[in-house]
């Protein structure tokens, strides 16, 4: 069987620093390849994989400004369409717009839809829903007007994140610095249970972080850690009391509560999105939904084993679970 996975080219697969879609395509191409699966990746020149690399880009364009992003998204593409016929299967991590060439190739492709950026972006999949197999993160991401093969949580590489049973004091905010985020409402839930909050995370919203984020930083109560790399993440997950997750928005999967529970950290949650499939209320942290609640979730963390969280995690958002997982969707969509 001969597999082509279409990585984002925004960031290098798997990324130094953010990049959930490119480090989920990296994850299921090394979990393939670690089975004997013919695996070519579609990526960034930069990129890193045992199996075979093709690019058109030596960097992803948010790593080098001069390129147009449309120009380079619709040469990447082109590149992997045009080779279609020497692969059994294209699994797409692209979106929406690999989806247009599902028509003029014979390959069958299998879609991973990453989220919906926006209802605009619809009915491009219901164009294509018939002809094509997609694949959601979680239930609650499921589009009620398309049909889906599967459901499969996205993995992550259990050797890159370290148990720890004893965790220091502080709580972490770790993610996109974005207001559907919650980084106000985690500096909020940190000062009114006493405890220190380090951020770490890309600044998205840069007029948000410097009126809402950045007045509170003081480098004791509320520190900002930067835009942490594989290594400073896992020592910040793994150190940190517990991760605050006061999302505002559906949020379809959410990689770093996984990340998080995979160290042994507990995740105090606002109830949204995908939040109930991934944490255990009481086992693995607390679903909260208003601040007062997270706050009391606070002091409540010592009824959390730290050691359910890495077993819930191990079972349900290992790369070897996602790759066992996409494989029945594979021999299935082949199959048919």
């Amino acid at each position: 069987m001969k597999i082509a996975i279409l990585s984002p080219i925004a960031w290098r697969t798997p990324p130094l620093n953010y990049g959930p879609w490119e480090q989920v395509a990296s994850n299921i191409a090394e979990g393939l390849l670690e089975r004997k699966i013919d695996v070519t990746l579609f990526a960034t020149g930069n990129s890193i994989t045992k199996g075979k690399l093709q690019f058109v880009s030596k960097k992803g364009y948010a790593e080098n400004p001069e390129i147009d992003p449309k120009v380079w998204e619709c040469l990447h593409i082109s590149n992997l369409m045009e080779k279609a016929d020497q692969f059994d299967l294209i699994h797409n991590h692209f979106d929406f717009l690999p989806l247009t060439y599902s028509r003029l190739i014979k390959t069958p492709m299998l879609t991973t839809i990453h989220g919906f950026s926006s209802e605009k972006i619809v009915p491009v999949y219901k164009k294509y829903n018939d002809t094509n197999a997609f694949v959601s993160i979680s239930n609650s991401d499921r589009h009620p007007e398309l049909d889906y093969i599967g459901t499969v949580y996205n993995g992550i590489n259990p050797e890159e994140f370290t148990f720890k049973k004893v965790a220091q004091d502080y709580l972490l905010f770790f993610g996109r610095i974005h207001p559907e985020k919650g980084t106000q409402e985690s500096i909020q839930i940190a000062k009114k249970s006493g405890r220190k909050l380090i951020i770490s995370g890309l600044i998205q919203d840069q007029h948000y972080f410097d009126s809402q984020v950045k007045p509170f930083i003081d480098g004791d109560t509320v520190e900002y850690a930067g835009n942490s790399g594989p290594q400073e993440r896992d020592k910040l997950l793994g150190e940190a009391s517990a991760l605050l997750h006061p999302i505002s928005f559906r949020e379809p999967f959410g990689l770093s509560v996984a990340e998080a529970m995979m160290c042994g950290t507990p995740v105090i949650a606002f109830n949204l999105g995908s939040m109930p499939e991934l944490i255990q209320d009481g086992e693995t942290g607390f679903l909260v939904t208003n601040l007062e609640e997270a706050v009391a979730a606070v002091k409540n963390l010592g009824q959390i084993r730290r050691e359910n969280c890495r077993t819930h995690a191990l079972a349900k958002f290992s790369k070897d679970t996602m790759t066992d997982n996409y494989l029945e969707l594979y021999h299935k969509l082949l199959g048919r």
